[in-house]
């Protein structure tokens, strides 16, 4: 075959597309198969699930040579997108253990369980979480600063680990989904050409009930089960609470997560030698046991990089577009079609912006000819893609938890009740707003 006979045949549009999906398919299956067999979904092996998943992408693509589908992969695993996050979890993994052997995570949970009582921990975290994320715009940013502390309250006040780090994984979604500055909002009010106050408010009425509901569920539960707080003993090491406190008022500042991550791990540093919590060298440690423990959760990232670009390249979004587009007639199909649309192609892709991104355009295509206002379909493209990306297993926001709590991503899925309860208003809404107003718009 000539090379024009290869480049014709690349730009010929993917007739099957319901095979590149298969992929994804088997990931959810052998997750589901290994969990059952071991008994047990926590114990079982990410790598392992990837590495098989990601050969068997390979076998999808037809009609390419093994050299191609493997560059195809290896582009995935290596796009900038992932390296630039893959470079964040690195940081995040020297300050979290730098941070933790200081002796700046006790600190700063012994300074809030002194201001907090027990049966509003729960709440609190939640809350701090929103705000914290709703002023930074990311959700990953609200992950690294906060999962360490709902770590150590786990110990401190038995809750149980999972359920902790995901009150601070749901949360974080909050500000994701409504900062002015996220990068969700900004691509969504962009292909919808719509402003981001006028999105802002047709979100909200969405995102209050759910946030507010499931904030009362966390009140009750603090209250109910009687949550300890484990007060602090003996001397209270504010100086150790510094990095943590340069952390949150820089990122609410909005300085980059990268220097926000790196101005921490050198406070850490300075604060942790100054106070005797170590010396040079065990600082050094300190922070090469952080970045080593990285080492699987950024092979997991890698993978599902490379797998999700086998999908999009063997028209598997594409195919997704065309099967979602079919047979809609009427305004509240229309909406249920954007919701669907983008939360697929955020399993596609395990990144609710290029998700956006992707059926930004046909979105606004689907809004005019079916009288969906343009505000709503940015709200229903973020909102969605939120819901879809806060408990997807491999997205970088749960990966990042799982990291940093040693835990594993499917024992924080079940606990996720602001994204359930976020795409639960989301669905309501769409029924109800489409009850009166059904008919197609030609």
């Amino acid at each position: 075959m000539t090379t024009k006979q290869r480049e014709d045949r690349r730009l010929r549009p993917r007739r099957r597309g319901w095979l590149a999906l298969m992929p994804l398919v088997l990931l959810a299956l052998l997750m589901a198969v290994m969990g059952i067999l071991m008994n047990d979904f926590s114990s079982v092996p990410m790598t392992i699930v990837f590495l098989f998943t990601g050969i068997a992408s390979l076998l999808t693509l037809r009609g390419y040579s093994i050299e191609e589908r493997v560059r195809a992969f290896s582009h995935g695993a290596g796009s900038s997108d992932l390296l630039l996050m893959v470079w964040i979890f690195v940081l995040a993994g020297a300050f979290a253990a730098s941070a933790k052997d200081m002796g700046a995570v006790t600190a700063t949970v012994d300074l809030t369980m002194r201001c907090l009582p027990g049966n509003i921990l729960l709440a609190g975290l939640f809350l701090a979480s929103c705000v914290v994320s709703l002023c930074i715009g990311t959700s990953v940013g609200t992950i690294v600063a906060l999962v360490p502390m709902a770590a150590e309250m786990s110990a401190r006040t038995g809750v149980s680990l999972p359920f902790m780090v995901a009150i601070v994984v749901g949360g974080s979604f909050f500000g994701d989904n409504l900062s002015f500055i996220s990068d969700t909002t900004v691509a969504a009010t962009r292909t919808q050409n719509c402003t981001m106050r006028d999105k802002f408010r047709t979100n909200f009425r969405i995102v209050l009930p759910a946030a507010i509901l499931c904030f009362g569920i966390y009140a009750f539960m603090g209250f109910e089960q009687g949550v300890v707080s484990a007060n602090a003993q003996g001397t209270l090491h504010l100086w150790r609470v510094l990095p943590y406190a340069v952390v949150l008022v820089a990122a609410l500042c909005g300085m980059n997560v990268m220097m926000v991550l790196c101005v921490g791990t050198l406070l850490t540093g300075v604060v942790g030698i100054a106070e005797g919590a170590y010396t040079l060298s065990g600082w050094l440690l300190s922070m090469a046991h952080g970045i080593t423990g990285m080492g699987d959760l950024i092979l997991i990232s890698m993978m599902a990089g490379g797998l999700l670009a086998v999908v999009r390249k063997g028209g598997g979004v594409t195919y997704l577009v065309r099967v979602l587009t079919r047979r809609v007639h009427s305004r509240r199909a229309a909406e249920c079609c954007i919701a669907s649309l983008v939360a697929l192609t955020n399993c596609c892709t395990a990144n609710n912006t290029v998700a956006i991104l992707s059926v930004g355009a046909i979105t606004k295509d689907i809004s005019v000819r079916y009288g969906v206002d343009k505000r709503r379909a940015a709200s229903l493209l973020d909102i969605f893609s939120c819901v879809v990306q806060g408990i997807i297993p491999y997205g970088a926001q749960l990966l990042m938890a799982s990291g940093l709590a040693l835990v594993s991503p499917m024992q924080i899925i079940p606990n996720l009740y602001y994204p359930m309860l976020l795409a639960l208003s989301a669905i309501l809404s769409i029924a109800v707003s489409g009850r009166n107003k059904g008919q197609t718009k030609k």
